[in-house]
């Protein structure tokens, strides 16, 4: 596996995973109510935003290498 197509999994599993922590956090939120839930929950929403533009920018810069 090349370092470009470790990068674009290790990208992707990043979103999931901030994409998890924001609906259990939203969860948390709905049940409780705690303000810190939803600010935690849009943390990581905006995180998963970042990334996705993160990959979408790198997808573009290395556009000539090759997954191999």
């Amino acid at each position: 596996m090349s370092l470009k197509a470790f990068h674009l999994v290790f990208v992707t599993v990043s979103v999931l995973l901030m994409l998890v922590m924001a609906a259990w956090n939203f969860g948390n939120y709905r049940d409780d109510g705690t303000t810190q839930d939803l600010v935690w929950g849009s943390v990581a929403l905006g995180a998963a935003a970042v990334l996705v533009i993160y990959g979408k920018v790198f997808l573009r810069k290395f556009k000539d290498v090759s997954f191999l």
